[in-house]
C-alpha cells in the first residue's frame, strides 16, 4: 500500500492538505501518515531531569493535539479514520525533518498545504517550494481553500520530451482513483511540426488509455501561466500534474522568468509534482 506523508502546522490553512489526502485515501488504498514537526526553546539553566520531564510532557500534549486535529478534519468530511497514524518529531528545521522522515519511512508522496498568498513564493510556501526542489518523492501542493471533492480528472502538463515514461507515473496515480487523464501541451511556433509528429506517434497509447489531448498554440502575448490557467478553467481538473527538474524547477522557468509577482496559480486545483529524474 502506498504511503502519503501529510504535513500540518495546526493552522486552519493546513487542513487543506489533510482534506485532500483523506479524499485520496477514500477513493484508493493509501496509508496516511499525519506529520507535525515541533521545537521548543529550553532554558540553559535547566537540569537534565527537568529538561527530560518537560520534553516528555510537551511531546504528549502535542501528540494529543495532532490526534484531535486529524479527528476534527475527518469529522468535518463525514468520514471514518482508517489506515492512518499520527507522528510528531522534534526538530528545529522543519523542511529537512520532513525529508528525513519521508526517506526513513519510505513514503510514496508528500502532501502539504499552500498558503494562498498572491506572490508565487508565498503561494507555494517556503517549505513547499523547498520540498518540490529537493524531495526524492512526488509532492502534492494543496491550495489552502481546497474542500472535499471527488477526484474525477487529472490534467497532465507535458513538454513531450519523455511522455511515455511520465505517463506511466500519471496513470499509476490516476487508475486506482478511476480518474480520467487529459494531456496538455503548448506549441510554440518553432515546435508545432515536431509536436504533431509526437502526437501521431503516441496516438495508439493515448487511445488505449482514453486520454484526451489538449494540443494548444501558446499565446505569446500572455505569460505561460495565463495560458495554462485558461485551459484549467475550461477543463476543470481535480488535480494538475507537472514534472520538474530539481534545482532548475518548472516554477523558476515558468513563473519567475515572467515577472509573476502578483500572480496566483489556479487557487482551487491541487498540484502533484514529479521529479523528472
Amino acid at each position: 500500500m502506498d504511503k502519503i506523508l501529510v504535513t500540518t502546522d495546526f493552522s486552519s490553512n493546513s487542513k487543506a492538505g489533510l482534506r485532500f489526502a483523506i479524499q485520496l485515501a477514500s477513493q484508493a488504498k493509501y496509508e496516511l501518515i499525519f506529520f507535525h514537526a515541533y521545537y521548543f526553546e529550553k532554558p540553559t539553566t535547566w537540569s537534565g531531569p527537568t529538561t527530560a520531564a518537560f520534553e516528555k510532557r510537551s511531546a504528549e500534549a502535542i501528540q494529543k493535539k495532532l490526534d484531535r486535529f486529524v479527528q476534527s478534519v475527518y469529522k468535518s468530511m463525514g468520514l471514518v479514520r482508517r489506515n492512518e497514524k499520527c507522528v510528531i518529531v522534534s526538530s528545529i528545521l522543519t523542511d529537512s525533518c520532513i525529508l528525513e522522515y519521508a526517506q526513513k519511512s519510505k513514503v510514496n508522496f508528500i502532501c502539504i498545504s499552500t498558503r494562498g498568498a498572491s506572490k508565487l513564493k508565498k503561494w507555494l510556501g517556503t517549505n513547499t517550494s523547498y520540498l518540490i526542489n529537493h524531495a526524492p518523492v512526488p509532492v502534492i501542493a494543496v491550495p489552502y481553500n481546497y474542500r472535499k471533492k471527488d477526484i474525477k480528472t487529472v490534467l497532465y502538463a507535458s513538454d513531450l520530451m519523455h511522455v511515455e515514461k511520465e505517463l506511466k507515473k500519471v496513470l499509476a496515480f490516476s487508475k486506482p482513483l478511476k480518474a480520467a487523464v487529459e494531456l496538455l501541451h503548448f506549441n510554440y511556433p518553432t515546435e508545432e511540426v515536431s509536436s504533431k509528429k509526437i502526437m501521431v506517434r503516441e496516438a495508439k497509447m493515448f487511445s488505449k488509455h482514453a486520454i484526451k489531448v489538449h494540443l494548444e498554440t501558446v499565446n505569446l502575448a500572455e505569460r505561460l501561466v495565463a495560458n495554462i490557467e485558461g485551459v484549467v478553467k475550461q477543463s476543470k481538473p481535480s488535480v494538475m500534474i507537472m514534472f520538474t527538474e530539481q534545482n532548475r524547477s518548472f516554477f523558476d522557468k515558468i513563473f519567475l522568468s515572467s515577472n509573476a509577482a502578483d500572480y496566483s496559480f489556479t487557487s482551487k486545483v491541487p498540484l502533484l509534482v514529479f521529479n523528472k529524474a
